[in-house]
């Protein structure tokens, strides 16, 4: 097989940077946009949850969160989403999960937060519940916020519904598979740009505003209602899009021909959830695909708990300080991402086969998480020599986290997302749609369930809230979960390049 194929009509600069042809841009940038404003809303969302889950109740109420909330209404989405893909039109299905989380952010901000001391339980309650229940006191935090709770767990779902499910599989539908090498690395870096204007958003909004208002808790509220209307905004610009590409792209042969391939398609019966959960264990591409969720999910939970401890401690609970940083770590994240997309992502998925290209996200992962860990737990031993570049083991540990995690989820964006996206464009109708719903949604949330299962266990067992006294037993888990990884990358890459390369045989 040549992998440099695709891109065989592109040469120097063209052929690196910007391999699309004039004609394909009516269909190229809408998705890329559509991606932009999913991932823009995604990071407000990701930075603003943790923002008021750990500086009211600690990072270590984030396992029970995971564990005994987002995984349920993940399993929840799934059933609902399969119900409606029955029901109603590919295109209204898209509309019909949006709009109710569109709504419920937007009321968050005007409504629920300006309210929380009516709807919150008391103090003096939840202290007696601490007491009665000192076991079951992550899950008391989870109660006695529960409206932040929601706030999370809705965050949480709006980034594997929006983007690992509904625009994914939109692509994936859409997307011809001599095209995907092409356009699925600049997808990434179109999607990851968002993330240096997302962050900057966050960072003014949550720490540069505070210098126009008396206190930091008035400065706080406002910042709610920009960053929320943001994300009403962006929402609605997406739909906007999504309607366009139904309208004048869908219906041009030219870029979108859902017979493509010599063979039309027989029309299948639309099986019911659990029909198709049955087709999900037969195929073991969707049991490997599975496998390499779970496990990006485990690691990544397992490290960022214990970051997001050092960062709340470095922020000394002041809630604009810890979005503004986040803010910011996000800028940075995007910005790498998208050098990382252009210099190399796009020209790993190009030039080289999907297992080396897949390969690289795992070795990162577990280079960068261990010596995170490393670092953190040898902490006492570092503090000396820290002295002599005027900082702390909690700064240093804040800044190396937000550091690796960083450069660890550009990488994950701009290979990992890519080169799983590929391993399902051979599978089946059936097993792209409702197959991918419960692969990506409830396996997705089960990897970062199974980390937080294991943190809620070792917490509840020691009676404490404090993170850093499960690190060396997290760190464990955390070594198998990647070595699994990199085997499940092995064993679907024989499958995923054996099945591309008779297609691509049969399109010639």
């Amino acid at each position: 097989m040549s992998t440099s194929q695709p891109n065989a009509e592109f040469t120097g600069l063209r052929a690196r940077f910007w391999p699309i042809h004039n004609h394909e841009l009516k269909k190229f940038l809408p998705l890329g946009f559509i991606m932009f404003c999913i991932l823009f809303n995604y990071t407000l969302l990701r930075d603003t949850k943790d923002t008021l889950v750990v500086n009211a109740a600690g990072a270590g109420v984030i396992p029970f969160l995971k564990a005994f909330c987002v995984t349920p209404a993940s399993i929840l989405f799934v059933i609902i989403y399969a119900k409606l893909t029955n029901a109603l039109s590919r295109e209204n299905v898209f509309y019909a999960v949006v709009t109710p989380f569109l709504i419920f952010f937007g009321a968050f901000a005007f409504i629920i937060y300006p309210n929380l001391a009516a709807l919150h339980p008391s103090p003096e309650t939840v202290q007696a519940l601490q007491v009665s229940y000192p076991s079951l006191s992550g899950l008391i935090d989870v109660y006695a916020y529960w409206a932040y709770s929601l706030f999370y767990v809705l965050s949480e779902i709006w980034g594997s519904a929006m983007l690992a499910l509904l625009f994914w599989q939109f692509a994936n539908y859409v997307v011809r598979i001599k095209e995907s090498k092409r356009f699925y690395g600049l997808f990434a870096v179109i999607g990851n740009a968002s993330l240096i204007f997302s962050g900057q958003t966050v960072s003014f909004c949550s720490h540069g505003i505070q210098q126009f208002y008396a206190t930091k808790e008035e400065a706080w509220q406002v910042s709610l209602y920009l960053l929320m209307g943001t994300v009403v905004l962006m929402g609605l610009i997406a739909m906007g899009l999504y309607r366009w590409m139904h309208t004048n792209v869908l219906n041009d042969k030219r870029y979108f021909d859902p017979e493509e391939g010599g063979v039309k398609k027989k029309k299948k019966e639309k099986l019911s959830f659990m029909d198709s959960a049955k087709l999900i264990f037969k195929s073991k591409e969707l049991g490997l695909i599975t496998i390499l969720l779970l496990a990006y999910g485990v690691t990544i939970n397992l490290v960022e708990v214990q970051w997001k401890h050092q960062l709340k401690l470095y922020s000394a609970g002041d809630q604009g300080a810890y979005n503004g940083f986040m803010g910011n770590y996000s800028t940075f994240t995007g910005i790498f991402a998208i050098l990382f997309g252009l210099f190399a992502g796009s020209s790993i998925l190009q030039k080289y086969s999907w297992f080396k290209a897949a390969i690289i996200t795992p070795m990162v992962f577990t280079i960068g998480g261990g010596l995170f860990f490393a670092f953190i737990y040898f902490q006492d031993l570092t503090a000396p020599l820290l002295t002599f570049i005027s900082t702390t083991p909690v700064a240093a540990a804040t800044f190396l986290g937000a550091f690796i995690i960083a450069i660890s989820k550009s990488i994950k964006y701009m290979l990992f997302d890519p080169t799983k996206e590929m391993a399902y464009i051979p599978l089946d109708d059936e097993l792209k749609t409702k197959g991918k719903a419960a692969v990506d949604v409830i396996g997705g949330r089960g990897g970062k369930s199974g980390g937080s299962l294991v943190q809620t266990a070792l917490l509840s067992l020691g009676k404490t809230k404090d993170v850093m006294l499960i690190i060396f037993p997290a760190f464990s888990v955390f070594l198998i979960v990647c070595f699994a990884w990199i085997w499940a990358v092995g064993a679907l890459s024989k499958r995923v390049e054996a099945v591309i390369a008779l297609r691509k045989d049969t399109q010639k």
